[in-house]
């Protein structure tokens, strides 16, 4: 079956200035991929007429589909409705259900209908309208030559319910949407190029109606598979059957699936195994503690931790033997290994994690660069440490050395804890 194609067409200078974040565009591809509907494009574009008319036409003629946001207010600044009307030739006029509507709107709010607010209510004739009970401003949709263009409010929660409630019901109606699948590996400790080299016959190999993207992020790699076709039963199953061909080649680095992250899988396994984590934090500053108490029913599990970011701390509160930071320093091996044992102990857990570096811009020297993170995993058995060099921006580092630890805790628990697809 063919893909029906969509752009999603953003308008307002405040967008294109950094003033306001664009969350509408993400939420729109999201709810037309869950439709079968793919975005080929997504535009931003200022308030000007002819840049407006340059993007219609552009996105007409790579999509089937033009979903429009912005620019419906009632002052002199609000182009999309004028530019609807020139693109498609049609004049502008009251519409009288969409001015019962506005009326409605503003009395039951307790206000009075002004003048400019009435003109909320005129529409292009050769549009649709589309009902905005959350708002004043009306949708439009138009329709030519087998193509669709509709345009909404930016308000996110107006444009949210009309999506819902309206538009996505009346596009499956108009195109014959087919199913896209999407299933998420989520796998931890090997990069992107060196896990693309382990799984490029696998990939080759993939039936034509399914794909792989590499989706990297701090700590992490995710591997999206996408399937489209017309049964989701279908596609599932031989999704699922790749996945299984891939099991066997990464294994060992794949943690979970779809919405898992490091820290739901690594509480959901010390839940499972009944143990118990303490953290004993330098350069993560609370981070790492954060992301683990997150997680629904944290308390289960995670007993508590301590940010021993001065070295007089790390000696008098968590039992850090001074003679070892004297010798070795805050930043190393045998801190950090101790750091991790001594939290241990202090909370009473079964696991103790631990996290010393030089997170920047400054503090570096020659022998310990900015991005030197050293991080150690303790239990009753062993204590488990690993140097990384990372970058040279604080807050990366800080939440790549928390990611990349918890995958260090996940790597000893895992091996009697295997996920399933």
């Amino acid at each position: 079956m063919q893909h029906v194609t969509a752009e999603i067409l953003t308008i307002g200078d405040e967008i294109l200035y950094g003033q306001i974040l664009d969350t509408n565009a993400q939420w729109i591809s999201a709810a037309l991929d869950e439709a079968g509907i793919k975005t080929v494009q997504r535009t931003t574009v200022g308030d000007n007429e002819e840049d407006i008319l340059t993007a219609f036409s552009s996105a007409e003629s790579r999509a089937d589909i033009v979903l429009i946001t912005g620019g419906l207010g009632p002052t002199n600044d609000d182009l999309t409705k004028p530019c609807l009307a020139k693109y498609f030739d049609c004049s502008i006029e009251i519409n009288p259900e969409a001015l019962e509507e506005v009326t409605s709107f503003f009395a039951s709010k307790g206000f009075e209908l002004t003048d400019i607010n009435r003109q909320q209510a005129a529409l292009p004739l050769c549009c649709e309208k589309v009902s905005n009970p959350l708002g004043t401003a009306p949708g439009m949709w138009f329709s030519r030559a087998g193509k669709v263009f509709v345009s909404m409010p930016g308000v996110p929660f107006e444009m949210k319910n009309m999506m819902t409630d309206t538009i996505i019901p009346k596009l499956r109606e108009e195109f014959r949407t087919p199913i896209i699948y999407h299933k998420l590996i989520r796998t931890a400790g090997i990069g992107e190029s060196w896990l693309a080299d382990k799984v490029k016959d696998w990939e080759n190999a993939l039936p034509s109606h399914i794909h792989l993207a590499y989706l990297p992020s701090l700590g992490e790699v995710k591997l999206r598979l996408t399937a489209n076709g017309d049964d989701l039963s279908t596609l599932q199953h031989q999704v699922i059957q790749e996945v299984e061909k891939l099991h066997e080649l990464i294994d060992e680095y794949i943690y979970g699936y779809d919405k898992d992250n490091l820290e739901t899988v690594l509480g959901r396994i010390l839940e499972e195994q009944k143990k118990t984590i303490a953290l004993a934090e330098s350069c993560t500053g609370g981070f790492l503690s954060h992301k683990l108490t997150s997680v629904p029913g944290a308390s289960g599990y995670f007993l508590g931790s301590m940010i021993a970011y001065d070295n007089s701390i790390k000696i008098n509160n968590l039992g850090v033997d001074a003679a070892t930071i004297a010798q070795h320093g805050a930043v190393s091996e045998a801190t950090v290994a101790q750091m991790a044992q001594c939290v241990r102990k202090r909370f009473n857990s079964d696991i103790g994690i631990a996290t010393s570096g030089v997170a920047g811009p400054g503090g570096g020297t020659p022998e310990k660069p900015v991005g030197t993170v050293w991080i150690a995993y303790a239990d009753e058995e062993s204590t488990v440490t690993k140097k990384l060099q990372l970058w040279k921006d604080r807050d990366v580092n800080i939440r790549a050395a928390s990611a990349i630890v918890m995958t260090m805790a996940l790597k000893r628990l895992m091996a009697s804890s295997k996920v399933k697809p």
